[in-house]
């Protein structure tokens, strides 16, 4: 396990002053790139062998968003390495022991030159010690796209400099805030009072991620949303109707 002490930061917030969803998802970023600083397969070492981990899927259940100014301790534990594959969680606590958010998320080792997966060495294993993952309900990685569902089709989205992280390609974390954004439109302008709720509540929800292809500077993302059976699931498509990345959300009780 591997944790770091903050506290809420007004940036970091929404209008309301409440920790936005792609800010936690930012936290757990940072804290397992803390740990891979701790070398001895730092970002570093990584670089030079031309390798790099590639987020496959996100299982984040949030029980309660926190707000401006409350301390906290994000946590990560990786609990399997297996071929090219880590396996990780996240959890977000307040200082007294309340656990804000738990996560599960799936990782590929790339070969960034090649474009294909590379072997988790010793280095990978030290940098990384394994430990008992948390208690969640898991799910699957893959999201499917509900047959039979209304569909909506969202405002297109550019790609810009700002959703772009160090290996060139759309982050992570940029995906589920163009999903938030989609499916906050779409309930506006279709007058779906569940989805408006679900897509601005700020506790007592899951958001899951699935990540098909990468997209890069200047490409187009056509997000669909789809509802239900209570979940809303977004298509982030290419100019082809190919996702990019798949977000679904819904509500939950607590970790």
């Amino acid at each position: 396990m591997y944790t770091f002490n903050s506290r809420i930061r007004y940036t970091e917030t929404d209008l309301e002053q409440f920790l936005t969803f792609e800010s936690l998802i930012d936290y757990f970023q940072d804290c397992s790139t803390f740990q891979t600083q701790e070398g001895p397969a730092t970002m570093e070492y990584m670089g030079e062998r031309g390798l790099a981990w590639v987020i496959n899927s996100w299982q984040v259940v949030v029980n309660r968003l926190p707000s401006l100014g409350e301390r906290i301790i994000i946590g990560t534990i990786p609990y399997e390495l297996k071929g090219f594959i880590g396996l990780r969680n996240f959890f977000m606590n307040t200082e007294d022991g309340e656990r804000l958010a738990t996560a599960n998320s799936v990782w590929s080792l790339i070969n960034m030159k090649e474009g294909s997966p590379s072997r988790i060495d010793d280095a990978v294993i030290e940098t990384y010690p394994l430990d008992e993952k948390l208690p969640m309900n898991y799910e699957p990685r893959k999201i499917a796209i509900p047959k039979d569902a209304d569909s909506y089709e969202a405002d297109v989205k550019k790609v810009g400099m700002h959703h772009l992280d160090s290996n060139n390609h759309v982050n992570n974390g940029q995906y589920i805030r163009i999903a938030l954004q989609s499916f906050d439109l779409v309930a506006g302008r279709e007058g779906l009072d569940e989805l408006k709720a679900l897509a601005g509540s700020r506790n007592g929800i899951q958001i899951r991620a699935e990540y098909r292809q990468q997209a890069h500077l200047g490409d187009e993302i056509s997000p669909v949303i789809y509802m239900k059976d209570g979940a809303y699931t977004a298509a982030l498509n290419d100019t082809n109707g190919k996702p990019y990345s798949i977000v679904e959300i819904k509500r939950t009780g607590k970790c």
